[in-house]
């Protein structure tokens, strides 16, 4: 999983990241770096302390929870979204496990100092905080549906 440094012009490209000011984009250069990874990389765990996130930029990654005797996946991320949610309310461990689903290019950044640039630049906060709120709710209807699914599938079976 080597790791190559990122410019200002390839964050920019992220949907996640569009239209961010281009100061804004130039700090977070500073602590991305481009990664690859095969199919079945675990990226973390639930429960896991997050040191970390990802911005997807090629490949699919799968959001999972564990269950009695099976892992369900909650949902599957690809392009241009955000793996990670838990990292930015640190101390707050991962609340699912991500692997990739097929090989997977992604922008890696340190959570920690990403998060000190959210406090010292309160603008810069704003930015990353919009865009995690949005993810959040994305992220929330898809477990909602994940639930119904999961609940009629076992109403069907119970009949």
């Amino acid at each position: 999983m080597a790791g190559t440094s990122v410019q200002s012009a390839a964050l920019a490209d992220h949907q996640f990241l569009r239209g961010m000011p281009r100061d804004q984009l130039d700090r977070l250069a500073t602590v991305a770096t481009l990664i690859s990874v095969p199919a079945g990389h675990r990226f973390f765990e639930a429960g896991g302390v997050p040191r970390k996130f990802w911005l997807i930029r090629a490949g699919q990654v799968a959001l999972d929870c564990d269950a009695p005797g099976r892992r369900i996946v909650v949902e599957t991320l690809g392009r241009g979204e955000l793996i990670g949610l838990s990292w930015f309310l640190a101390p707050v461990p991962w609340q699912f496990g991500a692997v990739a689903v097929q090989p997977t290019e992604a922008f890696e950044f340190d959570a920690g100092v990403v998060r000190g640039y959210c406090d010292e630049d309160p603008a810069f906060g704003y930015q990353l905080t919009r865009r995690l709120l949005a993810a959040a709710a994305g992220r929330l209807q898809a477990t909602r549906a994940k639930m119904l699914d999961l609940s009629v599938q076992l109403a069907a079976r119970d009949s």
